[in-house]
């Protein structure tokens, strides 16, 4: 893998505007080491808190939106500016966006790696179009691999489940 990882849910489209942008609190330098390991846990605490909120569907079995995301996808490429802005003013300047695809437990595993893929491969691509440059993100299906309820034995569980993450990976 790409090194450490900072988890952030890609649920982040009510991301933080610019008046909120995230505060580090002088937790870090350019030296790094733990001040900055401090400083990249606040953001991700923020974002996964921020990431609760709100989603982009796709249609059943498919990699195409679900109507209603341009807002959230035009949000979250926001969100994704600003934390690299804040990553970078900390001396973090060597990372990449991993966005990641998820499924529920249904179906056959092979299909659910694939599909999730193609998700993700959608998003990175949204995001791209909205002004993160192309070799800042990269995509992964995960397929049913990490849960995030389990088991999934009801339509709530599976549907969250069924989600789309970033990471930023160093």
């Amino acid at each position: 893998m790409l090194g450490r990882t900072l988890s952030v849910f890609l649920l982040l489209a009510l991301a933080a505007p610019a008046a909120r942008a995230f505060d580090l609190g002088g937790l870090t330098n350019k030296a790094g080491g733990a001040a900055r390991d401090q400083a990249v846990k606040k953001v991700n605490a923020k974002l996964l808190a921020e990431g609760h909120k709100d989603q982009c569907s796709f249609k059943t079995d498919t990699d195409e939106l679900a109507p209603g995301c341009d807002k959230k996808l035009k949000r979250l490429a926001g969100t994704l500016v600003d934390v690299k802005k804040q990553l970078k003013v900390s001396g973090v300047t060597s990372f990449k966006f991993v966005v990641s695809g998820h499924t529920d437990s249904s179906g056959k595993p092979e299909h659910n790696k694939e599909l999730s893929g193609r998700r993700a491969a959608v998003i990175a691509r949204e995001l791209v179009a909205r002004g993160i440059a192309p070799n800042e993100i990269i995509s992964v299906g995960m397929g049913a691999e990490q849960p995030l309820v389990s088991p999934d034995n009801t339509p709530a569980k599976k549907a969250k489940n069924r989600r789309y993450e970033i990471q930023v990976k160093f």
